[in-house]
């Protein structure tokens, strides 16, 4: 199912972020004060604006409670981004993620409301971008351009069925590499194994395909 997520600051995290949500589909609003740095993304997103993501009146006509997530991802300006991050909470963004420099910077930003806090040393914008937009994903590996690797819970309506019978990679493209169940893996299941409830999937497919399966 397609989101509508706004991301502010168009740094190397922000601008990754926006490309790899985009090109999984999902409408994307890109917030700079730097023409120069949204320009390169206008044709790639859904929409592009030039503003100051600390005027409250400015987010108010971009309708910013309305999305269903919205990421700070400036970073050098810690002010800017910690100020921004009270503002969206005050007027009622349903969820933050809030790109912290440090560990102190990341604890300021729970104490005033960001839903998640997250570390551009730890995570990647397109590891981010995935976990967003799919919340049964637990894990993401990006092999290539077209290839990933994903651990995610195995879906309900999965359970009991074998697979064999869920035939996912003539139905989706994706094949399964490894179940975790029980803190132990099998490794390349057979099309009699059955799905339970409480197995991690850990599956190997296009880009493309991965997010239609997890959306089904």
């Amino acid at each position: 199912m397609s989101k509508q997520v706004a991301i502010i600051g168009m740094g190397r995290f922000g601008e990754s972020v926006a490309r790899t949500l985009a090109k999984m589909g999902h409408e994307v609003l890109i917030i700079d004060s730097d023409q120069c740095k949204i320009q390169p993304l206008i044709d790639v997103v859904t929409h592009a604006v030039q503003a100051d993501s600390k005027d409250e009146e400015v987010l108010k006509k971009l309708g910013i409670r309305n999305f269903d997530i919205v990421v700070v991802a400036m970073g050098e300006d810690v002010q800017a981004n910690i100020l921004t991050t009270v503002l969206l909470k005050e007027l009622g963004c349903p969820y933050v993620i809030s790109k912290a420099q440090d560990y102190l910077h990341g604890k300021v930003l729970e104490k005033i409301g960001a839903d998640k806090v997250v570390y551009p040393e730890r995570d990647m914008g397109i590891r981010v971008a995935q976990n967003i937009t799919h919340a049964n994903i637990l894990d993401y590996i990006e092999l290539s351009n077209e290839h990933s690797i994903v651990e995610l819970n195995a879906p309900e309506k999965f359970l009991g069925k074998t697979l064999g019978k869920l035939n996912l990679r003539a139905k989706y493209g994706v094949s399964v590499m490894a179940i975790k169940r029980n803190g132990k893996i099998v490794v390349a299941p057979g099309a009699e194994e059955e799905i339970r409830e409480g197995d991690f999937l850990i599956i190997i497919g296009e880009n493309k395909t991965l997010g239609k399966f997890n959306d089904e």
